[in-house]
């Protein structure tokens, strides 16, 4: 946790859909602060372990590949090339079948504790927008801003459906619709870290509200509690 008291940390948390990655991206550019991606880890996770034939329930070889994860986010531009043992998996990982076994690893105590520490090692000056399930609530209890996203299952099945369409990919709305609304309740119910609000964080619904308009919000918070960005 030393790392948290050199470095100020925005904890933004919510299910998948509500716009946390690219929220989180643009507070971190605004603000001239590294940027954490957590799903990333699990999603790295998973695919290590898909490659290797690993069984989803097989607990102790998911921890051992989270243990043994050899990661690279190399910055370019308004990007992160995501780098899995030398090879670009930027892509790779956010398919939805990389999401689902995410979201099965992540439920695993092992797991989590194993992607922890290298989570918060990103925490350093001059400050840190940490993108997950558990900012707020695990892995940055002392952050001075915390924020829970959200948006309908409807809204975010609607933009994971544009998304795929944008990249060429094709999914029906209703399965899309019923993966969101399984993961959710995998989340929310798991016994290691659920999703939930932390109990100051402040809860933003994204349903109805433009990207620009949650990333102001997000600042004029940052701002009230005296946090300033390094542009």
């Amino acid at each position: 946790m030393s790392q948290q008291a050199n470095a100020a940390v925005i904890a933004i948390d919510g299910p998948g859909g509500a716009g946390k990655g690219t929220i989180s991206r643009l507070v971190a550019q605004d603000l001239g602060w590294h940027l954490l991606d957590s799903g990333a880890l699990y999603r790295l996770t998973a695919l290590a372990a898909m490659r290797r034939d690993i069984d989803m329930t097989d607990a102790p070889a998911l921890e051992s590949v989270a243990r043994a994860l050899d990661v690279t986010f190399v910055s370019e531009n308004e990007h992160t090339r995501i780098m899995l043992e030398g090879e670009d998996v930027s892509t790779d990982i956010r398919n939805e079948h990389v999401g689902g076994r995410a979201s099965q690893v992540a439920a695993i105590t092992g797991v989590r504790d194993a992607l922890l520490a290298r989570q918060r090692e990103f925490a350093k000056p001059p400050g840190l927008v940490a993108d997950g399930r558990d900012m707020g609530t695990v892995v940055f209890p002392e952050a001075p801003l915390k924020i829970f996203l959200t948006a309908s299952a409807e809204e975010r099945a609607r933009r994971r459906h544009d998304q795929l369409r944008q990249a060429g990919q094709h999914a029906s709305l209703s399965s899309l619709l019923k993966e969101i609304e399984a993961r959710d309740a995998r989340d929310m119910q798991r016994t290691v870290a659920p999703l939930r609000p932390a109990e100051d964080a402040v809860t933003i619904d994204t349903t109805e509200l433009s990207i620009p308009d949650v990333v102001a919000h997000i600042e004029a918070l940052l701002s009230l509690r005296g946090l300033k960005s390094t542009q």
